[in-house]
């Protein structure tokens, strides 16, 4: 679990965030939504550590993040996983290299033990035999997968996800979101998907906040926020529409 209090940050004196509660759920997938500039994105590093808040606390299994040494916060860090938006692998590895790059990084283990691994998460995002390609080979569906198999390399107990769907078409999307519930669901971690798709809201969203102009407005999930009495998270939604049509005819 993960758990954020009173999260507070600004830039050149204008606020971002302001005063965002929240927890995120084991074993379940989180969902952060939004339209453009919301702060979401700035939520997620803060709560990762990427950027420092002005304000407030994040709490990781009631480790504070903030209020670590510096040796805990290193150590949560390796728990963390994450899928970046454009994917972010290096154009000069090979699949299996980028892979196997936190491993090379932040572990000890054996040439052997490492490519063991590599293998077992290539195989779970369903690239078995794909180690030699090399990025520019790959589909943009199969570089989120590559992604989603570093970002669970190292056994991650969180799983950050930002804007997996970005740039994929409506099937491809339709995978990535189902490969996402299975390893939350496979190996209960904490999953936290940052995302304005409509689509992957209703498909795998258990727990769901909506931010507004730097605001929590609504917190809930797929099962009832169609009926959420939220006038800006019906604007929102009613602004996907379209994308929803498109995605219920390609499943049709």
């Amino acid at each position: 679990m993960i758990k954020f209090d009173n999260i507070v940050k600004s830039f050149n004196g204008k606020p971002i965030l302001k005063g965002i509660d929240g927890e995120f759920e084991k074993g379940k997938v989180n969902q952060i939504i939004g339209a453009s500039g919301t702060g979401k994105s700035v939520l997620i590093k803060c709560i990762v550590g990427l950027i420092t808040p002005d304000e407030g606390d994040v709490f990781y299994n009631d480790r504070n993040f903030f209020r670590s040494d510096r040796q805990e916060r290193k150590n949560i860090r390796r728990e963390i996983g994450m899928l970046f938006q454009g994917s972010a692998l290096f154009d000069s590895k090979t699949v299996e290299e980028n892979v196997r790059f936190p491993l090379d990084l932040l572990t000890k283990m054996t040439a052997e033990e490492k490519l063991d691994r590599v293998n077992f998460c290539l195989e779970r995002v369903h690239l078995e035999n794909s180690n030699s390609k090399m990025p520019s080979e790959l589909s943009g569906g199969m570089k989120k997968r590559v992604g989603i198999a570093r970002a669970i390399v190292m056994n991650s107990n969180y799983l950050f996800c930002d804007e997996p769907n970005s740039g994929l078409d409506p099937g491809t999307s339709i995978t990535i979101d189902n490969l996402i519930k299975e390893i939350t669901d496979e190996f209960e971690t904490t999953t936290v998907v940052v995302t304005h798709d409509m689509n992957s809201v209703v498909e795998i969203g258990d727990n769901i906040i909506f931010l507004y102009k730097g605001e929590k407005l609504w917190q809930g999930d797929k099962s009832n926020i169609m009926e959420a009495d939220c006038k800006e998270l019906e604007d929102f939604m009613m602004s996907s529409k379209l994308v929803r049509e498109a995605r219920a005819s390609w499943k049709g």
